[in-house]
């Protein structure tokens, strides 16, 4: 019997939407596919999504790498798209470079995904050049993401921020709110739907429904972690309901 795959995930203390949404997608694929999945978490403490308690928590991502890499997990996932992107542009590769070395220098070499540049690199998958995005955080904050897509090459023609502050009022958002959210956006010119550019807020059981609505592919943080994730380990980047990108299209 083949192992099982160990999916790493690096989580801010107060996320509670990661280890639901991505552990549902893979295992999803679990009844089409004959791979397996087991789910290992480190926490980096956070409670308000907040430039100077982002920075904090980000400097704690190096314990959670060497930690997970002691379970020798296969790939590890790093869960919050703002904490990259509000350290600069193009931070993300900078944080997957250092934490990879990390798990080598610790014996246990495993590829790093961020959320962030699970995002970015999706949107280049799909061929998407002009976006909307929809994310949680207050405006200043949805600005620097917005400002971070748009210098890896994207044209974001419109975003909402929903300006919750705080990170457990963004996990209990409701999914159900995002499919009129999105028909208050013009979406007839763009390529792409980026529904949740958080991993916290929860996006997965609206997705169907905004592509369905917009006749658009829908991107999530979460899908884009997922679909890295399978990419990383070499598997079938395939999961049922889960949107345009695990389709099996790409």
């Amino acid at each position: 019997m083949q192992k099982p795959f160990r999916i790493g995930q690096i989580v801010p203390s107060s996320n509670t939407t990661m280890e639901t949404e991505i552990p549902a997608m893979l295992l999803a694929r679990q009844q089409i596919r004959p791979e397996r999945f087991t789910f290992h978490s480190s926490r980096m403490r956070m409670k308000k999504v907040v430039k100077e308690e982002l920075a904090a928590m980000d400097g704690e991502s190096d314990r959670c790498a060497v930690e997970l890499s002691d379970a020798r997990v296969d790939v590890l996932g790093y869960a919050c798209l703002v904490a990259i992107m509000a350290m600069g542009h193009g931070y993300h590769r900078v944080s997957e470079k250092r934490l990879q070395a990390h798990t080598a220098a610790n014996g246990a070499d495993a590829p790093v995904i961020t959320s962030a540049g699970a995002l970015v690199d999706a949107l280049k998958v799909i061929g998407a050049r002009r976006i909307v995005v929809v994310a949680p955080y207050m405006k200043p904050l949805t600005e620097l993401v917005v400002d971070y897509i748009r210098n890896e090459g994207f044209d974001v023609v419109d975003y909402r921020a929903l300006e919750i502050p705080d990170n457990l009022e963004v996990g209990r958002h409701d999914p159900a709110r995002l499919p009129e959210i999105v028909a208050q956006m013009d979406t007839s010119n763009v390529d792409a739907i980026v529904l949740s550019a958080c991993v916290q807020m929860p996006s997965l059981p609206a997705i169907a429904k905004v592509e369905a609505q917009t006749g658009k592919p829908v991107i999530t943080a979460a899908v884009a972690t997922t679909y890295a994730i399978l990419k990383s380990l070499n598997l079938e980047p395939v999961v049922p309901g889960a949107g345009a990108l695990l389709s099996g299209a790409y």
